[in-house]
């Protein structure tokens, strides 16, 4: 019988044993206190490659983003995203919840944002208006599929930001497959954001984790508002190990999983039950089904083959490549595709 494939997620992914070997042997402390060597040493890490000069590890890429725009936004201010973004969709309502901000909703084409969207959605000064104080990004962006910004596009977004006196915040969920596809470097992008989220749990295979990056001053600020969030993990360094070693050993893999998607991409593309397949650039590929297929049952029907999928909404499905995926399960979903 043949394993099931799931491309429910990149987070269902499983630790290698290399993995497992490095989380074992990781020394650790209380980082509650500080003195977690291996928390200091991947916070450290990401921040050298991203060229910013803190970081902070937690739980999830919802709490470094909901740190970020607490940090980055007052009561009554207002949030620019795009209307598929994460911290929009994903988090629970926590922009008004945690932040007490309203949101302001761009419709990018794919969620790419771009200055002459933004510009004319940032508030004057009004006492009718809530203060325009944060732009975020999502690098790659999910319910795009996959799409990403290039450096060349979020140059300009982070003048405009400079210009008006805003805030820039990468939600970088999947930042790494970001520039495993457009090849431009992690040291560059520093330079444009206040705050970058690096999730380290999807394509890098990590167990649990994302750390929020910025200056020293956010992060002194950031830590105590991770306490408040209930976001202290005493000794976190097993975790933390897990990290550094996803980052010295699966960023460069991430190809793979692009060359993953666009095969199933291919395939779906000549199926009868298919409408459409969004372009492919990274590890998602999200498909319109016809009038005639319901997708939700097309997921069952996946699943009862083996190949386990999810819906984004009454005609679209999502399928993501990823760590756990191997070119001979790629071929298992093909040939399901094929017969269907």
């Amino acid at each position: 019988m043949q394993e099931k494939v799931d491309f429910r997620s990149d987070t269902v992914t499983r630790p290698t044993a290399g993995m497992l070997d490095a989380m074992m042997h990781a020394k650790i402390g209380d980082d509650v206190f500080g003195e977690d060597e291996t928390v200091n040493e991947l916070e450290s890490k990401l921040a050298a490659i991203f060229q910013m000069e803190a970081g902070l590890f937690c739980p999830s890429g919802t709490m470094t983003n909901q740190i970020a725009i607490k940090c980055f936004t007052q009561p009554m201010d207002e949030v620019i995203c795009d209307q598929t973004s994460h911290v929009y969709r994903y988090e629970g309502g926590g922009i008004a919840y945690n932040s007490l901000a309203s949101v302001r909703l761009l419709y990018g084409e794919r969620g790419i944002l771009t200055p002459q969207l933004i510009a004319p959605e940032i508030n004057e000064e009004n006492i009718h208006y809530p203060n325009t104080s944060l732009v975020v990004l999502e690098n790659t962006v999910n319910k795009g599929g996959g799409a990403c910004y290039t450096l060349d596009q979020i140059n300009p977004i982070a003048e405009l930001c400079s210009t008006e006196g805003l805030k820039l915040h990468l939600d970088g969920a999947r930042i790494f497959n970001a520039l495993i596809a457009t090849g431009d470097a992690a040291s560059d992008y520093g330079q444009y954001f206040d705050g970058i989220s690096v999730c380290l749990s999807k394509g890098l295979g990590a167990p649990v984790g994302s750390v929020f990056l910025s200056d020293q001053a956010t992060i002194k600020r950031a830590r105590k508002l991770r306490k408040v969030f209930g976001g202290g993990m005493r000794q976190a360094g097993f975790l933390a190990a897990a990290g550094i070693y996803a980052l010295d050993n699966h960023v460069d893999r991430l190809a793979i999983d692009h060359q993953h998607a666009k095969a199933l991409a291919d395939t779906l593309s000549a199926c009868n039950y298919i409408e459409s397949v969004m372009p492919v650039e990274t590890n998602i590929v999200i498909v319109k089904v016809t009038a005639s297929r319901n997708a939700t049952e097309l997921v069952r029907t996946l699943a009862d083959k083996g190949i386990l999928c999810n819906t984004t909404g009454p005609d679209t499905i999502r399928f993501v490549t990823h760590l756990d995926v191997s070119s001979t399960m790629i071929d298992q979903a093909i040939a399901v595709f094929r017969e269907l």
